[in-house]
């Protein structure tokens, strides 16, 4: 199954409901045993998804909304395993994924996913040209270390796909993992004019929750998340959160251009 979201402006978050917010902007129930589950955003027609193999395969659906004889005829891939242990086949072609490991597929290829203790999670966009399938392992990432136990925001960066090293078209994806001790994420904020982002949570435990900070900076609201929960933030929004427990997100991004440093800083006085 697939839902579609729609494109909201930001006036419309100032005045929304909480019900609302969680409506417009928060992705739940990706992941489900045997399926394959997505959320495709008209905000830079990303597709956001899960997939939960148990004990069988899971193709990447064709769903009717792309327009496409398959999933990724005009687009390409970021997977990112949430689970155990698993593989994904990409022509036939087998990639084992251990916990927190990444896979960019090019365009025109064909994914199905396998391991009955794997979950994965995967984000697609458009893309005008074709780039190789590459296995990005997170051993083999050297991480960014920032922010400092002082301020409670000490974190390891791992870098996927991130306009450099790795070419890919517009898509760019990584996971970062809060260290011990540190609960937030991503402060002070920043912007993103030319380009959606999308934060999965994951690794929190039942009873914890993430409070994620969404809307334009003056007028911010909040979203509290679970485990495996994710939240799309268009161009117009910040995007950081701060956490009851430990945990670690996987970050995706797909607009106008695949430049990291291509963003605005928001200084903690103008929120």
């Amino acid at each position: 199954m697939i839902e579609v979201r729609y494109s909201t402006s930001p006036g419309e978050v100032e005045t929304a409901t909480n019900a609302d917010l969680r409506k417009n902007f928060l992705v739940e129930q990706l992941f489900r045993a045997g399926e394959v589950r997505g959320v495709y955003t008209h905000d830079d027609r990303l597709v956001v998804g899960g997939a939960v193999p148990g004990d069988g395969q899971l193709e990447l659906p064709a769903w009717d909304v792309l327009g496409a004889p398959s999933h990724l005829a005009r687009r390409e891939l970021g997977i990112v395993n949430v689970g155990q242990s698993g593989h994904v086949l990409v022509d036939n072609e087998k990639f084992e994924l251990r916990h927190l490991d990444g896979l960019f597929v090019g365009r025109g290829s064909e994914v199905v996913f396998a391991g009955p203790d794997a979950a994965f999670y995967f984000v697609s966009a458009p893309a005008h040209a074709t780039y190789p399938t590459t296995l990005l392992s997170r051993a083999a990432v050297e991480p960014l270390k920032l922010g400092s136990p002082q301020g409670a925001n000490e974190r390891s960066l791992y870098r996927y796909a991130w306009g450099q090293e790795l070419q890919t078209a517009v898509l760019q994806f990584g996971v970062t993992v809060i260290a011990d001790g540190s609960v937030w994420n991503t402060c002070p904020p920043h912007l993103h004019d030319r380009r959606t982002e999308v934060y999965l949570y994951v690794d929190l435990d039942e009873k914890d929750r993430v409070l994620h900070f969404m809307g334009r900076p003056g007028a911010a609201r909040h979203l509290a998340i679970r485990d495996r929960e994710a939240v799309i933030s268009p161009p117009w929004s910040i995007h950081s959160g701060v956490g009851t427990g430990s945990y670690a997100f996987i970050w995706a991004m797909g607009g106008e251009n695949n430049d990291y440093t291509d963003l605005t800083p928001v200084a903690l006085e103008d929120l």
